[in-house]
């Protein structure tokens, strides 16, 4: 090939000597000289055997393959002249004289011969077919004369001397009227070309023409001595081999033809190669084969995981349906709850349990849909989204394809992701799905989806719509215990290079762990903190003592430090208008304390602790209802009020805490202290009315880790109780209210505690 100033040069590099160049160039400075040889045939060239005239590049990227050749983008800078070559170690060294950019005064000849040029080009573009002219497109937007016509040249289809003379024509207007005169030639060929396909176009079948051609190419080809592409011929049995489709086929024999009328340094031919690749490297038809045996899945998933008997039954369900069905929409299922309860290792239990492949991607923080439809081939560097990667990764049509982090996606101006995966979830669109890189409906409809998230809050309404949401729980402290137990002891002994027999944990050590370190949804704390105490056996063992150890609970503080948890909640409600509620958290539920005091004024209401609209609201309404019974709390209008919720950095908001605010403000205007073992949850409306809230089982279980006895509910949410475990059940008694005066009399105390100024500003 014949390089070019100022263009980008594809360099596939084999000789040792020229990969010795490369390697010297890239422990250099990045610079080459690149000199065409006279006779392409020339294994080992001679000085002799090179032109004088060649081109100063700089190396922009190598990247070497698993046959030891060198594939390289270089930059060409400038003509340079050859003054000299010598041998240094495994390479040459060129010594040689810049030739600087040819540039003329501005003359009328000058403007006519660009014109020429640019017009030319014109034609050629429209004459040549899906614009195969290399740097013809570039070569539009030149304004510099003579770079416009090196551009031309090297994208016109002549032979390699013709072009070679153009380099070596140091002269602006000599080279201009060279090009032009070379440019006129291609353009009379090809209309010439046109005019005869024209002719001929309709006489005979597309199957036939193309037979003819072939035979015709390879004669051609056979008369000039010139050998089948390697790289052609590889990709042909790779494309044999493959399981496309018939549109995946035609579309890769379509490739392949335009792939045979490139010139071997084309950079469309990269692009091209890497295209049909990616073709015939995806699962188009493959199926891998799957357990349909609903009770062995059962069993793996009992094994794998503890509890979570309602989501197991849900998995199960699917399965079953497949098994009746194997040919119908995949349900698309969403695993949402706190962190650490489960989500991504229940999803590869699945994969387990149906002997399907596992492909696992994290959508957190992606903010372009590129990232799943695919980028453009007009662009450089395009790729597939990372949804057909994966598949091609796991090499099969119907793997389990887990998406973690769902809610964690964000729109920006590269577009929104969570609307690129409305076609990637819905039973109705996915088998069709078009990656933008391919171009080429791909069936999605049996791969079984499971995505996993922390809150809905986050996810649009239509993303929510194409997915079943099945929603993991917390744990209550039983269920730790168990898992503990069963998974996380024995995988942290692993860990810290222990034995089994060395270490001994009773249940009532690992209890205390969950009371007194751990206060979660999940269960990581609890496995890091027992990753923690082992580490402190680990220690010993290194030093030479012999086990085994036995861990009691005295000996937390000695490995783990400090109790970090306790119940505080009864120590915290002691004086009136404390109360405590319940709050839904992404990350389980917690009791939220609520905190009220009145001075003398005319009934306003101050409210801190960066509460939402939604709970300032909820004061409105609560005060309002205390000043509207005015028989029940005498005075009530004739003080200032303050509600706080501690906590005050961390924003709050929802209906739940109504029924907390009006049980604080009644303890402070009645001077009855709230139950100490007792919290709350539930919406207040003006009238007095209690409506249901949601998160109940997580309320309650945050209620059960507080040591709290009483748990006050409206009584539209004992239907919700159902899904509280058992254990927590019977170790809480629950009041089911409808109305504020029954919150009133259950929340708080029956008689009037008398409370000076002075032990108010004590106690706080």
């Amino acid at each position: 090939m014949v390089p070019i100033p100022g263009l980008p040069i594809p360099l596939a590099v084999g000789r040792p000597s020229s990969k010795a160049a490369i390697e010297a160039a890239l422990k250099g400075d990045g610079e080459l000289l690149l000199v065409m040889q006279r006779k392409p045939e020339t294994e080992e060239p001679r000085v002799e055997d090179l032109h004088r005239v060649g081109v100063v590049a700089h190396l922009l990227k190598s990247v070497a393959d698993e046959n030891g050749s060198i594939t390289a983008i270089v930059q060409g800078t400038s003509r340079a002249l050859i003054l000299g070559v010598s041998k240094r170690d495994d390479h040459w060294l060129g010594e040689a004289r810049l030739v600087p950019a040819a540039t003329a005064e501005p003359t009328v000849e000058l403007e006519a011969l660009v014109g020429t040029v640019r017009s030319l080009l014109k034609q050629l573009l429209r004459l040549a077919p899906n614009s195969t002219l290399e740097f013809g497109v570039l070569a539009e937007r030149l304004q510099e004369p003579g770079l416009l016509a090196d551009a031309v040249a090297a994208s016109l289809p002549i032979g390699r001397e013709e072009k070679q003379k153009v380099l070596e024509t140091f002269d602006l207007i000599e080279r201009l009227r060279l090009v032009s005169k070379l440019a006129g030639h291609q353009v009379e060929v090809m209309e010439l070309e046109s005019k005869i396909e024209s002719q001929v176009h309709g006489q005979l079948a597309d199957h036939k023409r193309r037979a003819i051609l072939q035979e015709q190419l390879q004669a051609i080809r056979k008369e000039l001595g010139e050998e089948d592409d390697p790289e052609l011929l590889k990709l042909r049995e790779k494309l044999a081999k493959a399981d496309l489709n018939d549109e995946a086929r035609a579309v890769a024999e379509r490739e392949l033809r335009r792939l045979e009328g490139l010139g071997s340094g084309s950079p469309e031919r990269g692009w091209i190669v890497t295209y049909v690749d990616w073709l015939a490297s995806l699962p188009w038809t493959r199926l891998s084969p799957e357990h349909t045996d609903v009770e062995k899945a059962r069993a793996v998933l009992d094994r794998e995981h503890y509890g979570l008997g309602k989501v197991k039954e849900r998995i199960l369900e699917a399965l079953a349906v497949r098994k009746l069905r194997p040919d119908g929409r995949a349900s698309i299922l969403c695993f949402v709850g706190p962190p650490g309860v489960g989500k991504t290792s229940l999803a590869q239990a699945v994969a387990e349990a149906t002997g399907r492949e596992l492909v696992r991607i994290s959508v957190g923080g992606v903010s372009d849909e590129s990232e799943i439809r695919g980028h453009r081939r007009t662009y450089v560097g395009a790729l597939p989204g990372r949804i057909l990667s994966a598949l091609r990764k796991a090499g099969t049509r119907n793997p389990v394809f887990v998406m973690d982090e769902i809610d964690k996606m964000a729109a920006s101006y590269h577009g929104d992701p969570a609307a690129a995966l409305l076609e990637v979830l819905d039973p109705e669109q996915n088998k069709t799905f078009v990656d933008r890189y391919l171009e080429v409906p791909f069936d999605l409809s049996r791969v079984l989806f499971i995505t996993t998230a922390n809150t809905l809050e986050t996810l649009t309404r239509p993303l929510l719509d194409r997915m079943e949401v099945i929603e993991l729980p917390s744990y209550t402290s039983h269920e730790k215990l168990q898992i503990a137990r069963r998974h996380l002891l024995g995988r942290q002994i692993h860990e810290a290079g222990l034995e089994p027999a060395q270490v001994e944990i009773p249940d009532a050590t690992i209890e205390s762990i969950i009371e007194g370190w751990t206060r979660e949804a999940g269960v990581r704390s609890l496995e890091r903190q027992l990753g923690a105490l082992l580490r402190k056996l680990a220690l010993k063992a290194a030093r030479g003592e012999s086990g085994p150890w036995t861990v009691q609970p005295d000996d937390l503080v000695a490995y783990l430090g400090p109790r970090r948890l306790h119940h505080e909640a009864i120590e915290r409600v002691r004086r009136p208008g404390v109360v405590m509620g319940l709050a839904w958290t992404p990350v389980g539920g917690e009791v939220l304390f609520v905190e009220a005091a009145r001075m003398p004024g005319q009934a306003r209401l101050q409210l801190t602790g960066n509460l939402g609209d939604v709970m300032k609201e909820s004061a409105s309404a609560a005060l309002t209802w205390i000043r509207s019974h005015a028989d029940e709390f005498p005075g009530a209008g004739e003080f200032d009020y303050h509600i706080h919720v501690p906590a005050g950095a961390t924003p709050k908001d929802g209906p739940s805490a109504g029924v907390a605010m009006l049980a604080a403000l009644a303890s402070v205007a009645t001077g009855r202290r709230a139950r100490h073992d007792t919290a709350m949850t539930g919406e207040l409306t003006l009238r007095g009315a209690i409506l249901p809230v949601g998160g109940i089982r997580e309320k309650v279980l945050a209620a059960a880790r507080a040591g709290i006895k009483t748990v006050i509910l409206p009584r539209r949410n004992e239907v919700d109780l159902e899904d509280v475990p058992e254990e927590v059940r019977r170790e809480l008694d629950f009041v089911l209210v409808d109305r504020a005066d029954q919150v009133v009399e259950k929340a708080l105390v029956q008689h009037r505690q008398a409370v000076s100024r002075t032990s108010d500003e004590k106690a706080a």
